[in-house]
């Protein structure tokens, strides 16, 4: 992988991991129409953890707040008052819904990960679902009318966007798409489920780039300046992205991020019947 190849990858990465599109299968797709290369998953993680620190850089506040109301809690607990004390402190409550959000796509991750990793042999499967990420990001907006804010939801809803998101273990599902669609389907306000959605993020990508620490270290020495360099193209474009989209579902719809997801599926998949 040389220089400029690994700037167009960490773009790619780091606006499909946020926009509603689906970050691997985009990177499928690259990697295939342009005859792009990569040295294995451990740059696919770094790339991930360009994505993280934009992420935490972006929400710093909520994220500090939820680490204070999370050991908070924990107080609370031995105290016996974690539910008074969870009821009251939009933080905590939001820390939790993390925390119970996180375990589907964990469990998932780990007990099915050889089945997972071989969908990403084709480009067919995630152009497939994209499609279907498309119409969630389409119907949900359209069903959602409680709107309900971080008060009025619960680990329910947690639950439910947690599963969400294991399923969009699946290439072509968009992880923020997903659960996006998910928090819109349970009656979440959009700008909360777009908040949520981001934050429950940061948990699975420190999963991913954990248990890949060793493969990291082990191609860094062959493709250190492409690795740095598509590090912070991932993170810049990520920044970008979360900006982006937050603006755009305050403002407008999530009906763009359909039709393109539409648009190119349909149009992997009949590319990919011509060959």
């Amino acid at each position: 992988m040389d220089i400029l190849q690994a700037i167009i990858v960490g773009i790619v990465q780091g606006l499909t991991e946020f926009l509603p599109v689906s970050s691997s299968a985009h990177l499928i797709f690259v990697q295939e129409l342009f005859g792009i290369n990569q040295p294995g998953i451990a740059f696919d993680v770094l790339l991930h953890l360009g994505t993280l620190i934009a992420v935490i850089g972006y929400f710093f506040k909520d994220v500090v707040g939820m680490l204070k109301a999370f050991f908070a809690s924990i107080l609370d607990i031995f105290k016996g008052r974690f539910k008074k004390g969870f009821m009251e402190d939009p933080y905590k409550k939001l820390a939790w819904m993390v925390i119970i959000g996180t375990i589907p796509a964990g469990f998932v991750g780990i007990l099915f990960k050889s089945e997972v990793e071989g969908l990403f042999q084709s480009i067919t499967i995630p152009a497939f679902f994209l499609l279907i990420t498309g119409v969630l990001l389409y119907v949900s907006q359209r069903l959602n009318v409680d709107k309900r804010d971080i008060k009025n939801s619960g680990l329910l809803d947690a639950i439910v966007i947690g599963v969400s998101q294991a399923l969009a273990l699946i290439p072509g599902l968009s992880r923020s798409g997903t659960t996006i669609s998910a928090g819109l389907l349970m009656g979440l306000d959009k700008e909360l489920a777009a908040r949520f959605s981001f934050l429950l993020a940061i948990p699975a990508i420190i999963g991913a780039t954990v248990t890949q620490l060793n493969d990291i270290s082990t191609g860094a020495d062959s493709f250190l300046v492409p690795y740095i360099l598509g590090f912070f193209a991932a993170l810049i474009s990520g920044y970008l992205a979360i900006s982006l989209l937050l603006k755009l579902i305050k403002e407008r719809s999530l009906d763009i991020f359909a039709f393109y997801c539409w648009i190119v599926g349909a149009g992997i998949l009949i590319y990919s019947f011509i060959l």
